[in-house]
């Protein structure tokens, strides 16, 4: 057990947004700030992102809600990159975007320089271990935010945040996938096929399975089995600081960072309403409420796509990186709600995967999880009743026996509940 945390004001829950149907999902289901990047300049190329055109609109619905819209600028830039950059900047500028989220010291100078408005927020790649460091970004470009090196321990932050101006922010991933190299650093996927992971294309090299192979043998391979599917020994587990969150408070974390802009939007909703129910329930009912209602909230986070996680480097050095080779999740996503209605009421659905009358499945809102059985299932475009669906994209209408709203998911027991090959 942890001392009851220090203080009432809860940090920022920070989303990933890969495209317009997670941002939707991530503050539906309770993101205070949303992140996500442009086409170009950002570290996740093949995230759907946004257009100027979309970010504007995505700024647009995220200030509606009262929530904060960051940025992607972490890719390390050439020269040749530098005019491209600025552009792109200029554009989420006017879009209206909250922060930029920045890596490389030249390219926040720069932004400083030519956009004075824009807020910075220093990335996670580079690599801030210390406060002299984290005082040398805020001096040369004003920044007002430094997401921590992922190497760093609960015992540094407390002590940085102490050194620190509280004018200072500090950020920490507390979910998600974990990188085997130092702090993303990574140069094993554009060694081995010529994609940079510094420049938004990461081939993710450490999943795949490797031999040893001995230098006098002929090229023989010495496998190293950890399991029925192989080696993997550069793949790291996954983080989840979900039991640790008033230790992370007490730190003086002001922002809880989720990561995966490649993840779905099913994940992401999944994700960040656990984490916003334990939040919550910290600050309205305290640490005791909070610590009992983990069971629950743990078995939350496995209903979505995870490997094996621990606590990183928080309390010492993790685990060896091997071994979180595959995908497991307890649920499938089956279905979207597209209309509002009342208990009892038919709602429009939308059909992911199969699912029949008869079925036990949860409605995820924002209340939390609901579970009903299935009915009935009715067509919407002809009326006609159905015992079972499986034609992704097709219409349906529902009744629930409890309020829905456009954006609830529906969700399953996995049928095929095993573990998934790494990808």
């Amino acid at each position: 057990m942890t001392a009851e945390v220090k203080k009432t004001v809860l940090p920022e829950l920070l989303a990933p947004a890969g495209g317009m149907e997670q941002l939707k999902a991530a503050l539906r289901f309770g993101a205070d700030a949303v992140y996500g990047g442009l086409q170009n300049y950002g570290l996740r190329a093949s995230a759907t992102n946004f257009t100027p055109e979309t970010l504007a609109l995505a700024v647009e619905w995220t200030h509606r809600q009262g929530k904060r819209f960051y940025v992607t600028m972490n890719l390390l830039p050439f020269d040749r990159d530098m005019s491209g950059y600025l552009e792109t900047a200029e554009q989420a500028a006017r879009a209206g975007v909250d922060a930029a989220i920045v890596s490389d010291l030249g390219a926040a100078v720069l932004l400083r320089q030519t956009l004075p408005n824009l807020a910075l927020h220093i990335s996670t790649q580079a690599n801030v271990l210390n406060t002299p460091t984290a005082l040398q970004f805020q001096a040369a470009t004003g920044c007002t935010r430094i997401v921590l090196s992922r190497e760093m321990s609960l015992e540094d932050i407390r002590a940085m945040r102490e050194n620190l101006p509280p004018a200072l922010e500090l950020e920490t991933f507390v979910h998600g996938a974990m990188c085997v190299a130092y702090s993303g650093r990574c140069l094993l996927s554009a060694a081995l096929t010529g994609r940079s992971a510094n420049r938004g294309e990461c081939a993710q090299p450490c999943r795949w399975p490797f031999h040893v192979v001995g230098e006098k043998r002929s090229g023989a391979t010495m496998p190293v089995d950890e399991g029925e599917r192989g080696t993997y020994l550069f793949s790291a587990y996954d983080l989840c600081m979900l039991e640790h969150l008033p230790e992370l408070m007490n730190a003086g974390v002001a922002s809880f960072k989720i990561e995966g802009r490649m993840k779905t939007a099913y994940y992401v909703a999944t994700v960040v309403s656990a984490y916003r129910q334990a939040m919550d329930l910290l600050a309205a009912q305290g640490e005791t409420a909070y610590r009992q209602a983990l069971p629950a909230l743990k078995a939350e986070l496995n209903k979505a796509s995870h490997r094996v996680s621990n606590t990183g480097f928080f309390f010492g050095a993790p685990q060896p990186a091997a071994g979180a080779e595959g995908f497991e999740q307890t649920m499938e996503f089956v279905a979207e709600i597209a209309s509002d209605a009342a208990a009892n009421e038919p709602a429009e659905v939308i059909v992911k995967n199969r699912f029949y009358v008869g079925d036990r499945l949860e409605a995820l809102t924002p209340e939390g999880s609901k579970v009903f059985t299935v009915g009935s299932i009715t067509l919407a475009e002809t009326g006609e009743s159905a015992q079972t669906v499986s034609v992704a994209g097709l219409r349906l209408r529902m009744a629930f026996p409890f309020a829905v709203g456009a954006g609830d998911l529906l969700r399953g027991p996995n049928r095929n509940h095993q573990k998934q090959p790494a990808r």
